[in-house]
């Protein structure tokens, strides 16, 4: 048998900071959980500014700061959460909106993360819908939320995770989001089937996997 070829590599360079969006809390965690802990650790202090939409005042709100502080450590994080009501997202149009806008205005993010258009649930893909239309000129990867609904993507950009770090994800799920447990679909076999899968598509043990609507390349000399 001959030599497995790599895949074709595109590196962002240094990344300093990263703006993310997420509709509900364990969003984020579930859809790049990994890369944010391989960020943060490759990069200490890296910015990180979070939208969430819902979930203020709540359980969720303390499970998502305790969780994103345990994804994110030594990073500089600013989260800031909102209370609009889950799957009503679009009725706020104009407050997720100007949310949307605000986190835009405070940022100097070069890489942005949110939901990916072919999302099912309605709150999803309205933040899908309107990331690009404030983020126009940076690198806005679309990432997938693993839930009963039957819209997994077919992404195009993927992440593999370094060596534990898929398992280190499934256990801080677990850990920080007790609310979730009686969900069916909420388990370690879950977060490491989707990781193994996107893991076997990229030739690496484990991974995370993006859609990217668009983005320039330079070629350069050998």
């Amino acid at each position: 048998m001959g030599a497995v070829q790599a895949m074709i590599r595109f590196h962002t360079g240094a990344i300093r900071e990263i703006a993310l969006l997420a509709a509900h809390c364990d969003d984020l965690a579930i859809g790049l959980g990994g890369t944010l802990l391989t960020l943060a650790e490759a990069v200490p202090g890296v910015r990180i500014r979070a939208l969430v939409l819902s979930g203020a005042g709540t359980e969720r709100a303390r499970e998502e700061q305790d969780a994103l502080a345990s994804f994110c450590p030594d990073a500089d994080l600013d989260l800031r959460i909102l209370d609009v009501p889950d799957g009503y997202a679009p009725a706020h149009w104009e407050r997720v909106k100007d949310a949307v806008a605000a986190l835009r205005r405070g940022s100097n993010a070069e890489a942005v993360f949110a939901p990916q258009r072919g999302d099912a649930h309605q709150d999803h893909r309205l933040l899908a819908e309107l990331a690009p239309t404030e983020f126009r000129d940076h690198l806005l990867l679309g990432y997938e939320i693993l839930k009963w609904e039957n819209d997994t993507p077919q992404p195009s950009v993927f992440h593999p995770l370094p060596e534990g770090v898929a398992e280190r994800k499934a256990a801080l799920l677990l850990k920080h989001y007790p609310s979730q447990r009686h969900r069916d679909w909420f388990d370690e076999q879950s977060f490491l089937a989707l990781t193994r899968l996107r893991g076997v598509q990229c030739r690496a043990p484990h991974a995370e996997a993006f859609l990217l609507d668009k983005a320039t390349i330079t070629f350069g000399g050998a």
